[in-house]
């Protein structure tokens, strides 16, 4: 699910071979229960993050079976943060695990969340933050090829069979690796491993039960876990819905369309602005020079390093959400009037960094999409699925093909989706915009009729994926309230949001004149930029 590796998600028609399973061979169905497995209390001491430091936060490590077939075999370890909560203890709500989405996010440092909720709705909380298996701080930790996303790669497009074959086999040399490298971890990194060790976690917390707040990969954790622990879930907020139904390679098909129809909407963006950028005076006409552009770099990379994947990557993140839609219109426009590459190299190297161990959230990524369920095994269906959906959406699909390519090959052991069914779980809170590509709106709607007391709020029109506590009233507000009492709206009739709020707003660029030209063209009162772009650094966006 995820095409921006190092930010903390992410997936037809057959000619041979063996497609995707069917949703019924697909899926298990769920059995309720507890983890047999006791965990040692945490030992809570000094964080190393200077962001938890300076704000009194723990952390520790929670040890967890690698194997919990075999509870009494190999251990591994997870880390964890606390940040306490800073109420008086009646008025204590218990602990909130969070987890920032991927799959192959850190949610460490994600424990600081409590501090967006508005109204010091977040301050009777303990919030716990968690390196998943395999992720960051947690041991071990996988990486495969910390080079893997160097510069100038392989042009994505695979317009010759030589282009093909490249990418293919970068793709199965970067799966051996991940054997290599990750060992019997890698039989273990499934979604349902990662739920039995929230529910560990929650025993070495000494909890009866947990409040959760996941976003993107982090919502199908959720689901998963009130499927399978629902009596532990006591409230959970679940924000950028993944679909049950399109675990996994429908889901990135799904994105493609979706990431070509977003990219559209900024590039009507910066038409809009083109007194600033000079661009274009029409979306068509940036798309077109974005394209023009691209053709360009595959003869001659910018600055030597920028070629044609290079560029649609530092794009990709516009097409995610509204932050920075500024700082990618500044590098597009330097580049084109100014020559600029630096800029673009840049923004390249802080979404893609290179060297020992920074492909973990990638090969983490893969350990759970790949083992979660069986890929198809035939390249022809994923040719043809692919050129399909690029002959309507040319954006980002051969580069999503080619990220998600390694689970052809990947030679672990897999397994089956769990039936999401939320039919014993209270009220649970569901967000997501109208426009999110990373998990397309209609996976919110699935979710909710999945979780009959579930309320979900859409974010009317907007294109960001997983945005809430940015300041909008409307949303934040209704998270605070749940969050303080469990009260949630009143839940509608049919299949639809329940609650309507203008979505994350765009914004208004340094030069531009401010136009009052409806929600989500504006920002929003208290909308908190700098704030929010912080946060976005920890929340996954796979």
């Amino acid at each position: 699910m995820k095409r921006i590796v190092a930010v903390a998600a992410v997936a037809g028609l057959i000619l041979g071979g063996t497609g995707a399973p069917t949703q019924a061979a697909s899926q298990t169905r769920p059995t309720a229960g507890q983890v047999s497995f006791d965990p040692a209390p945490i030992a809570w001491g000094e964080c190393a993050s200077p962001g938890l430091a300076r704000r009194g936060g723990q952390c520790g490590f929670v040890e967890v079976p690698l194997d919990y077939d075999h509870p009494t075999g190999k251990k591994i370890r997870l880390a964890v943060s606390r940040i306490a909560h800073k109420t008086s203890d009646a008025d204590y709500q218990g602990v909130m695990l969070v987890n920032p989405g991927g799959p192959g996010g850190s949610g460490l440092t994600l424990s600081v969340l409590g501090e967006y909720v508005p109204n010091g709705a977040g301050e009777a909380y303990d919030w716990i933050g968690f390196d998943p298996r395999g992720v960051g701080s947690s041991e071990p930790a996988l990486s495969c090829d910390g080079s893997y996303f160097g510069y100038d790669r392989p042009y994505y497009v695979p317009v010759t069979p030589a282009l093909e074959r490249t990418w293919l086999k970068r793709s199965e040399g970067y799966a051996k690796a991940c054997t290599a490298a990750g060992g019997e971890l890698l039989d273990h990194l499934k979604t349902t491993d990662t739920v039995k060790d929230m529910d560990v976690i929650r025993k070495a917390l000494g909890r009866q039960q947990i409040n959760y707040y996941g976003f993107s990969y982090g919502t199908y954790l959720g689901q998963v876990y009130a499927t399978l622990f629902p009596q532990r879930v006591r409230r959970m907020v679940l924000d950028g819905n993944v679909d049950p139904r399109d675990v996994w390679y429908e889901a990135n098909l799904n994105q493609d369309v979706a990431f070509d129809r977003n990219i559209k909407v900024y590039f009507d963006w910066i038409a809009r602005n083109d007194a600033v950028y000079h661009l274009g005076d029409t979306g068509a006409k940036v798309e077109r020079r974005f394209y023009a552009e691209q053709l360009k770099l595959l003869k001659r990379p910018a600055g030597g390093v920028i070629g044609p994947d290079e560029w649609s990557d530092i794009f990709l993140q516009a097409g995610y959400y509204v932050y920075g839609w500024e700082e990618v219109a500044q590098a597009f426009a330097g580049w084109v009037h100014d020559g600029d590459w630096q800029t673009l190299k840049d923004l390249y190297d802080a979404g893609n960094p290179q060297g020992p161990g920074a492909d973990n959230g990638f090969a983490v990524y893969l350990g759970v999409q790949c083992t979660d369920v069986q890929w198809p095994k035939s390249w022809n269906k994923w040719r043809v699925d692919n050129w399909r959906t690029f002959l309507k959406a040319p954006f980002e699909t051969w580069g999503n093909a080619w990220f998600n390519a390694p689970c052809r090959y990947w030679s672990r052991e897999v397994g089956k989706p769990v039936r999401i069914d939320g039919g014993t779980v209270g009220g649970i809170l569901l967000i997501n915009e109208t426009l999110d590509a990373a998990t397309p709106y209609p996976g919110a709607l699935e979710v909710r009729s999945r979780f009959p007391k579930a309320v979900l709020v859409e974010g009317v029109g907007g294109t960001t994926h997983s945005g809430s506590l940015s300041g909008v009233a409307c949303t934040d507000d209704t998270i605070a309230a749940y969050l303080a009492t469990g009260a949630l709206p009143e839940r509608v009739d049919g299949r639809r949001s329940d609650v309507r709020c203008d979505p994350v707003p765009q914004p208004v660029p340094a030069g531009a004149a401010a136009r009052a030209t409806g929600p989500g063209l504006a920002p929003a009162a208290g909308a908190g930029d700098l704030d929010r772009r912080e946060l976005q650094k920890l929340i996954g966006t796979r």
